[in-house]
């Protein structure tokens, strides 16, 4: 008897020794990058038009960070470097991916390379469970259908849109007066299904559903996860319900805005309200551009979607992490961190555990520490952007000529063309609605920065901007 009860005591002392060493579950990650909206949309980022309050509830338990940027001022270079933590012209996507003869004209790839570098392929090869669901935009749209699939790039499933390989929700549009909901981008089905067709005003709902199932799923195999969460809203053209409807562009806007915001409340409840998942789950909140000229809104900043002026580059981030954010940081807001979304990709990873690997170089850098609310720190190297090739100038939104670079580096940033002239400086620590060019008074300071943004420029992979520039509009 004494034997074995010594056997049984020594089973549970292991038992309970194994389980105290174990290590930590490691962090799941959710990306929610939103489409086309405003650095000013969100109402805990200065919107009194319409109220984000699910999303703001994030934002009061969580940190907020005011000079985040995305790395190129139009969508699917955005969303190339928030994957592969590189800049957009590594891989020849510099503006939007459309029909194979357009993106020959701009000088552009198909899609992007598999080859390329992504987070969810690094995190599922150390076992992470990966999904996205929602836009993708990296290729596969209009008459380019021999695309990879999405899951091809380490997704393990996928769900998108009409711009994109694989299974898909596609908008059925519904006005007031209507009967019958018309269906928009039908010939999408040919780029692969199954295809479902639900109202374009609930298409967020499809999505945030499909997390939740992929979450489930996740928890069920006993692994952590990595989703893209990436809704079409809120991109035009604007299908609020019809409960909701508004004949003006910006109340149609600011309608789609309050109910995308309600229908990520799913996800979000879901997180805050299981343990688990709370206290283990980084959930970041961004947009991949600036607004749609007389629809969104960028606040106090100049410039929109395709301007490399603030407007069009600048993003709102919200990081939601209960479990990592110390308790005194939790709904602070982080006015001095300057980073990009290329960050990201090195950053999640450090928080993952996941060593970089030596043949990849990423651009962005590890902020971890910065995400988590443990420094204000801002990364060491410069950002650099080049326009969209064919958005020198966007009729009739934009009809003046856009400057082709951009560079961040501290407090300064720095506007010129192809070979650094045409300067304008702004001191953005004091003049974050870039009024007042002050390249004259600084002349070393516009030499430097131009000479720095004219080599990055010539080190990547051409495109046609400087031939379409020429162009009339």
């Amino acid at each position: 008897m004494r034997k074995l009860f010594r056997l049984g005591l020594i089973a549970v002392l292991g038992f309970w020794c194994c389980k105290a060493t174990a290590a930590p579950p490691r962090p799941n990650f959710i990306v929610v990058f939103i489409d086309d909206m405003g650095w000013g949309d969100l109402s805990c980022f200065g919107n009194t038009e319409a109220g984000t309050p699910h999303v703001d509830r994030l934002a009061a338990e969580g940190l907020r960070f005011s000079q985040f940027y995305v790395n190129s001022p139009i969508c699917s270079p955005s969303r190339c470097a928030i994957t592969t933590g590189q800049y957009p012209q590594r891989w020849r996507i510099t503006s939007y991916l459309n029909h194979r003869a357009d993106n020959e004209r701009r000088g552009m790839a198909q899609w992007l390379d598999p080859a390329a570098p992504t987070l969810a392929r690094l995190l599922q090869q150390h076992g992470y469970a990966t999904g996205h669901f929602g836009k993708w935009h990296l290729g596969g749209q209009r008459d380019v259908d021999d695309a990879p699939p999405i899951t091809g790039y380490g997704f393990d499933e996928s769900l998108t849109n009409f711009e994109g390989m694989g299974p898909k929700l596609l908008p059925l549009t519904l006005k007031p007066g209507q009967e019958q909901p018309g269906k928009i981008w039908a010939d999408a089905e040919r780029l692969g299904g199954p295809c479902t067709w639900m109202l374009r005003s609930r298409i967020t709902t499809g999505y945030t559903d499909a997390a939740l199932s992929f979450i489930q799923k996740a928890a069920r195999a006993g692994k952590p996860f990595y989703i893209n969460l990436w809704p079409d809203d809120v991109h035009s053209p604007f299908w609020p319900p019809v409960e909701k409807w508004r004949e003006d562009k910006r109340g149609r806007y600011l309608a789609v805005l309050e109910e995308m915001d309600r229908q990520l409340a799913k996800l979000f409840d879901f997180l805050r309200n299981t343990p688990d998942l709370r206290n283990n789950t980084l959930l970041l909140i961004c947009s991949d551009n600036g607004h749609e000229p007389g629809a969104g809104s960028g606040g106090p900043l100049r410039g929109a979607k395709t301007t490399l002026y603030e407007g069009g580059v600048r993003s709102p981030l919200i990081v939601w992490a209960p479990g990592f954010i110390p308790q005194n940081q939790s709904g602070t807001h982080n006015h001095t961190s300057v980073f990009a979304a290329f960050d990201l990709v090195p950053s999640l990873l450090a928080i993952a555990g996941v060593p970089l690997p030596r043949d990849i170089s990423f651009d962005g850098e590890n902020l971890s520490d910065v995400l988590l609310g443990k420094t204000n720190r801002s990364r060491r190297a410069p950002i650099f952007w080049r326009r969209p090739p064919d958005r020198k100038r966007w009729p009739p939104f934009i009809t003046e000529p856009q400057p082709d670079l951009a560079v961040r580096e501290g407090d300064w940033k720095l506007l010129c063309d192809y070979d650094g002239s045409h300067p304008e400086l702004y001191h953005l620590a004091t003049d974050c609605s870039e009024t007042h060019n002050v390249a004259v008074q600084h002349p070393d300071i516009v030499k430097r920065l131009a000479d720095a943004v004219v080599a990055w420029h010539q080190a990547m992979p051409p495109d046609n901007g400087p031939a379409l520039g020429r162009s009339k509009p």
